[in-house]
């Protein structure tokens, strides 16, 4: 099982590898650097300039991330459902982060992990 805390930290400082599949099975990678464990299960993450990834998730809820962490020399997978919100309690709490002072913050994603798969 691996360690919620020390997987939070890793995410916390290192940019993470977000892959959606589209309605034509057709893979889509992004990196992305506003990304918060919002909970055991929940990861949350800023749309600020999605657009293939927006699209795919309202047409596959299907996705993955991966984080590695050259510090630990170690790193995750996580598989699991991305839900896309551009209203609602979510919106408003990437709206505040400060990490996206200045950015559009267009929409909300939360990721409901469903696998970790360490990758060392």
């Amino acid at each position: 099982m691996v360690d919620i805390s020390k997987l939070k930290t890793i995410i916390k400082r290192n940019n993470i590898a977000f892959a959606t599949i589209d309605k034509n099975n057709k893979p889509n990678v992004v990196y992305l650097s506003h990304v918060k464990v919002v909970s055991k299960n929940h990861i949350l993450i800023t749309d600020n300039y999605m657009n293939k990834t927006r699209k795919n998730i309202f047409a596959n809820k299907f996705c993955a991330l991966a984080v590695t962490d050259s510090k630990a020399d170690t790193g995750y997978q996580l598989k699991g459902t991305a839900k896309y919100f551009s209203s609602g309690k979510w919106l408003k709490q990437v709206k505040v982060m400060k990490e996206n002072k200045g950015l559009p913050a267009k929409g909300a994603v939360v990721v409901t992990i469903k696998e970790i798969i360490s990758l060392a």
